[in-house]
């Protein structure tokens, strides 16, 4: 069976530089011509426009590499692996990005970065922030590595090293510790991953393409690549089944906001939608018309950094809102959901006029993080997702809350999932890829009939 490199890459803690190395560990390979495939752990959506930078030859390419989220929270363990399976099929090498600490899951390790690598059955190269340390990391090491003995530690790569004579410390005690030294990253503050609101456009990405370029240098000059990449053979993924799912083709019109304001989407979600029907991609910042439809996806992502444009464009306002009253499937979720109210009011108290499709204000004042991870049950169905947003809605409107939602733990927590007609709408941003979304709407319906 042929064998490629696979590894995950994961760290000690937050903070110690996980996208830093992953990013010019993908334009290393690059520059080596190789095809690698790249993944992030859990539900992020901005690393992924970041690998999808970090492994393309040009911004004209972005869409070929599209990075793709595993997360063991919202897809079963089958669907995981046949996504993996699938989106490696042409690579030459397979990188995920971990998340948070090795072992940090929602509950213990449930979707922890070395769940994830037990799941795929691929090693896992941890990265250790060496400032300040010397032989003590040795602890740490053989800490991480012997914690779980299931969980392979192919090799540890140091990030913030002072000198080579540092570097000679941290050597001896990986030795110690019985886990490989692979090289390691210098200290210095040119590499640092810039605001997590940037690259959502173009001309960002196009700035923020000299760190992936760095980060590579200096990865090729302190770095045993090719060890790394030896250490980490594995057996290719069995190819997966094709499903019967998969062979069907539908004929909705299906319509997806995608710009700087709105553009938090699962790829996998994407897939789902195609088989569907055809999909058509429209700008509520910069499009004047609604493609024609029968389906409307607002994903998340920033409006509230584009209130001036987004209230400006009246002309898709009133198109939305036109297309909602006679009765126009749509599914918005946190942003999206944001731009169907009446206005959204900035941090300052600035109000700006929205789609006034749901009688409710969301406002960016007094803001207030609301994270984590959601079950959601509606009218037979259920479905998960995850909730980050520091807005909230600032008047409760008239439309019913169709759902109950628990977290990770099982918790019921306040998040509701209005229904206004056809418009069902939401802080949280679901994960339906195995699922037909289209039964949100019909569940509701037989729900409604049956009353």
């Amino acid at each position: 069976m042929k064998r490629k490199p696979q590894l995950l890459i994961a760290a000690t803690s937050s903070g110690c530089g996980k996208t830093t190395f992953t990013l010019g560990l993908l334009r290393a390979l690059r520059k080596r011509g190789l095809s690698v495939a790249s993944f992030k752990c859990g539900p992020d959506y901005i690393d992924p426009k970041f690998h999808a930078l970090a492994s393309s030859p040009s911004l004209e390419e972005l869409h070929l590499h599209t990075s793709i989220n595993l997360d063991q929270y919202m897809m079963s363990s089958e669907h995981l692996r046949e996504v993996y399976t699938r989106h490696s099929k042409a690579a030459d090498a397979m990188i995920v990005e971990g998340v948070m600490g090795l072992f940090d899951g929602a509950t213990r390790m449930q979707g922890s970065s070395a769940s994830l690598a037990q799941t795929l059955d691929i090693p896992v190269v941890l990265l250790v922030n060496a400032a300040s340390s010397a032989y003590s990391v040795g602890a740490l090491i053989y800490g991480f590595a012997h914690w779980k003995p299931d969980v392979q530690i192919a090799g540890v790569i140091f990030n913030r090293v002072a000198s080579e004579s540092h570097y000679r410390f941290l050597v001896e005690a990986a030795e110690d510790a019985g886990v490989p030294s692979l090289g390691y990253i210098p200290r210095t503050q040119l590499l640092d991953v810039p605001s997590r609101h940037l690259g959502l456009s173009l001309s960002e990405l196009e700035r923020l393409d000299e760190l992936p370029e760095s980060i590579a240098t200096l990865i090729e000059q302190h770095v045993e690549v090719n060890r790394l990449l030896e250490l980490c053979l594995r057996p290719t993924p069995p190819q997966p089944i094709a499903t019967s799912q998969e062979s069907t083709q539908g004929n909705l019109r299906i319509s997806v906001a995608r710009d700087e304001a709105f553009n938090f989407i699962y790829q996998e979600n994407i897939l789902a939608l195609e088989r569907l029907g055809e999909i058509s991609y429209f700008s509520p910042i910069r499009d004047r018309a609604l493609p024609a439809t029968d389906l409307v996806y607002l994903p998340g992502g920033y409006p509230e950094f584009y209130l001036e444009q987004l209230s400006a464009n009246a002309a898709m306002r009133e198109q939305i809102y036109n297309y909602v009253l006679g009765g126009g499937k749509v599914l918005a979720e946190c942003g999206g959901m944001m731009y169907l109210c009446r206005t959204i009011i900035d941090e300052a108290g600035t109000s700006y006029p929205m789609c006034g499709v749901l009688d409710n204000e969301a406002t960016m004042e007094e803001m207030k993080l609301s994270l984590g991870y959601r079950s959601v049950h509606t009218a037979g169905l259920t479905l998960r997702g995850h909730e980050f947003h520091y807005s909230k809605l600032k008047h409760t409107g008239s439309e019913d809350n169709i759902a109950q939602q628990h977290n990770a733990r099982g918790i019921e927590v306040p998040t509701a999932m209005y229904r206004k007609g056809n418009v069902i709408a939401g802080y949280t941003h679901l994960y339906w890829a195995e699922q037909n979304i289209l039964d949100l709407w019909s569940a509701q319906d037989n729900e409604e009939a049956n009353a």
